[in-house]
C-alpha cells in the first residue's frame, strides 16, 4: 500500500501513466451530498483532458442515471451518455435479462421506482407505510399474489411494517430477493451517523432467513455490465473509492488497481490496521494506493497537461 502524498514526482507520474480508464465512486470521493470535494472536479476533468476514460460507478440508488448525470453537470464534473452506472439503473436491466414478468415489492426511493417505471416493470411499496395499529397480527395485510421479487434500496420510510411485508413475500422461495447495495452507514454532518441501505437489508435478511442478491459494489454484476458495454482493460484501469469493503473490494475482484481517498468513510487508521492484520478478509480491503484527497493529484495532472 503506497501513500501517494509521500510519493516523489516521478513516482506520481508513473502512477498517472499506469491507467487509461478511471472508475470512481461518487459520494465521499467527488462530493458530499450536494457539496463537491474541493478540487475533485478539476482532477476528473484533467483525467479526461489526458485522454483517460472516466466512469462513475455508485451504490447510491436514490437517483436515476439521468439524475446522476445532471448532478455531475451541475457540480462541473465531466459527463456523457454512458459514463454513469448505478444500482437503480442496473436493477431493471438485470430483471429483463432473467425474463422477469411479475411485480416488485419495493423498499426504496424514487430513483429505483422511476427506473422500474421506465422499463415497464410494475411495483408496489414506494413511500410511507405507517403502522396504524398496535395489533401485531397485522391481520389486514393481504399479500399481493403477483409479487415475484422483493427489492431493497435506501428508504427513509423503512419501518416494522415494511420488514413484515418483505419477509412474508420472501417465505415463497420463488420470490427473488435483491438488494441495491450493502453499505452499512455513511457520515452526516455534526458527527451524525446515517444508516445505509445495508442496515435495512440486514433487518430483512434476519427476519426472512434469506440472503439478498446484491446488485451494487462489490458485486461483479456491476463490472459485468460495465465491461460488456465498454472496451476496458482491467490491467490499465484504476478504481477510486472511499469505502474499502465496497469500492476497493470491487476493484480487487475486477483485477483493477485501487486508490482509496480519505475524504469519506475509510480512515488512515483503518488502512493501517488492515495492512498489519493477519486476517485475509481484512487484507483484501487494503488498496494499492491511498491519498488524503483526490484533489492532491491536481498539480501533477496539470504538469502533464502543459
Amino acid at each position: 500500500m503506497i501513500n501517494l502524498n509521500k510519493s516523489k514526482d516521478d513516482e506520481l507520474e508513473q502512477f498517472i501513466d499506469s491507467f487509461d480508464t478511471v472508475i470512481t465512486d461518487c459520494d465521499g470521493v467527488l462530493w458530499h451530498e450536494n457539496n463537491p470535494v474541493p478540487g475533485a472536479s478539476d482532477v476528473v476533468n484533467a483525467f479526461v483532458k489526458l485522454g483517460k476514460k472516466v466512469y462513475y460507478v455508485t451504490n447510491n440508488s436514490t437517483k436515476t442515471r439521468d439524475e446522476f448525470q445532471e448532478k455531475c453537470k451541475k457540480l462541473n464534473f465531466y459527463t456523457d451518455n454512458d459514463c454513469v452506472l448505478s444500482p437503480s439503473y442496473l436493477l431493471p436491466r438485470y430483471l429483463k435479462t432473467i425474463n422477469f414478468s411479475r411485480k416488485v415489492y419495493l423498499i426504496g426511493s424514487s430513483g429505483i421506482a422511476n427506473e422500474l417505471t421506465k422499463a415497464g416493470i410494475p411495483f408496489i411499496g414506494l413511500g410511507p407505510d405507517p403502522v396504524t395499529s398496535l395489533d401485531l397480527s397485522f391481520s389486514e395485510f393481504k399479500p399481493d399474489p403477483d409479487i415475484g421479487a422483493v427489492v431493497i434500496g435506501f428508504d427513509l420510510h423503512f419501518n416494522y411494517l415494511k420488514i413484515m411485508k418483505a419477509a412474508t413475500y420472501l417465505k415463497n422461495r420463488d420470490v427473488l430477493f435483491i438488494a441495491t447495495n450493502t453499505d452499512e452507514q455513511f457520515p452526516g454532518g455534526n458527527n451524525i451517523i446515517i444508516p445505509g441501505t445495508g442496515s435495512l437489508v440486514r433487518c430483512v435478511e434476519t427476519c426472512a432467513n434469506r440472503k439478498a442478491l446484491v446488485i451494487g459494489k462489490p458485486s461483479l454484476l456491476m463490472s459485468e455490465a460495465l465491461i460488456a458495454n465498454n472496451k476496458i482493460n482491467p490491467s490499465r484501469t484504476i478504481m477510486i473509492g472511499d469505502r474499502c469493503n465496497t469500492d476497493i473490494l470491487f476493484g480487487k475482484r475486477c483485477n483493477f488497481s485501487t486508490l482509496c481517498v480519505l475524504t469519506g468513510v475509510t480512515t488512515a487508521e483503518q488502512l493501517n490496521n488492515w495492512s498489519n492484520s493477519l486476517d485475509p478478509r481484512e487484507k483484501e480491503l487494503v488498496p494499492n494506493y491511498y491519498i488524503k484527497s483526490l484533489a492532491d493529484l491536481l498539480p501533477h495532472l496539470q504538469n502533464k497537461i502543459k
